[in-house]
Formats: structure tokens, sequence, C-alpha cells
């Protein structure tokens, strides 16, 4: 089986223990997950849940908003029942429990891609303020975040043993082959029909940008957590978290970012044309 039919196999498994409560919300139960992420005993999956508590009690969110303890009946034979401990686990607290997972398994890392996009999916979609945004707008607060990320993620690669210039930009390169089936910059560039002057970045829409800004979060996030050294490891890693995130866009029916359309105006355009409006406004009020 290819690495491409496991990620597949995990991400619909992940899928299909997915339950909804009364009220539309999404839950996973341990018992469950701890069986889909390969540990062989509940007990031995206990400890993970309890680091995922004290992340999320160190994120500043509230652990009983995530996990929530639960008695479930399960058969023992010949048809009698009998409770067992369980927890129901939001998709934020399955992110945090496959982050502090043994990531040397398959399923562990495919998990860590499939619930960080999950989640912020689901961020971004219950953010009211972002949803109120137009497109220009959303482009423009998911670009702002792409710049942060982006320095976040140069650390991280410096760490790794990324010094040069050269040296990241075929770092960055390889996010993007992963990400874009095979096209780095200078392709993904030729393929949006841009000027010499102008940035793949800024000429993104909201859905291409939220995908890049999930590859450099998480390539961020795995080059610190797993401590990766040297500039081949750091480039891989790179390549096999873009490549996870297209194919998780892929398991949830979106489309390739390569096929997204290329928005009619540039940000950097944007931008100005912002500030000159703005500048007007200035120029009107004080008369």
């Amino acid at each position: 089986m290819s690495d491409r039919d496991i990620e597949k196999r995990h991400h619909q498994t992940f899928e299909n223990i997915k339950q909804t409560g009364n009220d539309g919300s999404e839950f996973w139960m341990a018992r469950k997950l701890s069986k889909v992420l390969d540990y062989s005993e509940y007990r031995h999956f206990l400890p993970v849940i309890d680091r995922a508590k004290e992340a999320c009690t160190n994120s500043g969110h509230n652990v009983a908003n995530h996990f929530e303890d639960f008695l479930g009946m399960v058969e023992i034979g010949s048809g009698a029942k009998r409770k067992l401990e369980d927890v129901k686990l939001s998709r934020y607290a399955c992110y945090l429990i496959v982050q502090n997972g043994d990531s040397s398994k398959p399923v562990i890392a495919n998990g860590q891609t499939y619930f960080a996009i999950q989640t912020r999916r689901q961020e971004l979609a219950d953010d009211e303020a972002f949803q109120r945004l137009k497109e220009d707008e959303k482009r423009l607060f998911l670009r702002n975040e792409m710049k942060e990320h982006n320095k976040m993620l140069v650390e991280a690669a410096q760490q790794a043993g990324v010094e040069s210039n050269l040296d990241f930009a075929i770092f960055q390169n390889h996010g993007y082959k992963g990400l874009y089936d095979g096209l780095d910059a200078k392709g993904i560039h030729t393929r949006k029909g841009l000027k010499k002057s102008q940035q793949i970045l800024d000429n993104m829409g909201s859905t291409e940008l939220a995908a890049n800004l999930f590859r450099a979060t998480q390539t961020e996030e795995k080059l610190c957590r797993e401590k990766i050294q040297g500039k081949a490891k750091a480039n891989i890693t790179h390549f096999e978290v873009g490549k996870k995130v297209r194919q998780t866009i892929k398991e949830l029916g979106g489309n390739m970012p390569e096929d997204l359309p290329t928005p009619d105006e540039d940000l950097k355009k944007l931008e100005r044309n912002g500030e000159r409006r703005s500048r007007l406004r200035e120029e009107i009020n004080n008369e």
C-alpha cells in the first residue's frame, strides 16, 4: 500500500469514527480514537489524554469544553453490558492528543495533519468577525497571518540547519512541491500568469492562502516538536507536510490549490488603494 493510500485510509477512518451530538456538534470517543491511533490498550492512551489536557490549559482553553468524562455501555458477551469510563473529545482535543502522541507512528503523523487542518477550518468558520469580511479583506487577513507565521517558519528552519537565503528558497520550494503536486514557486508563478514583479502569495484567494497557512504552521510545529536537524531532513519534512495538506484537502472534497482561480487584483494594489482611500477620508474630515 502506498503512502498516499495509507493517508487516505487514515483520514477516512478519522471521519468514520466522528459522531454528531443533538446540537450538531462533532465529537470523537477516546476509546475508539485510541484503537485507531494504534494503542494496544486504553490505559496506555490515558497519559496522552492527560498531556493533551495540560496543553489545553496552557493554551488558555477551558478543558471541560473539550474533554467530557463519559460512562459508556459496552457488550461483554452473552448480551451482557457493563459501564466503561470514556471521554468525549472535541476536534481541538483530538488535535492536542495527536500532537502529544507518538509521531513515529504513521497514523499519528497523519492525524496531526488531519486534525490541525480541520481545527483551523472550524476556527475560521466559527469566527463571526472573519465570516463578515469580504473576500479581499479575508485575503489581507490571511496574508498578514502568513507573513507572521513565515517568520516563525524561518526561525524553525534555521534551527534545523537551513542557513542561507538559497537554502531557504530550496526549503520553501519543497513545501510548495508537496502542496502543489510538484510545482515549485516559479511553476506556480507561471501557472498564475503573473508578472515578474508579482509575488505568488499576493495573488492567491483566501482558500489558497489558508492552505498555505496550514502548510507553514504545521511545518514549523513539526520541525520544533521533532527537533529535526539537517537541511535535507528539513526539506523532506516541508515536502511531506505540504503533501499531507494536499491529501486532506482532497479527502474533504476541496479544489486543488493550483486549480483555484487567481484574484483579479494583487494584494499590494489593494493595500495601496486602501491607503489612498484612508488619506482621502482624512483630508475630507480635516476640511
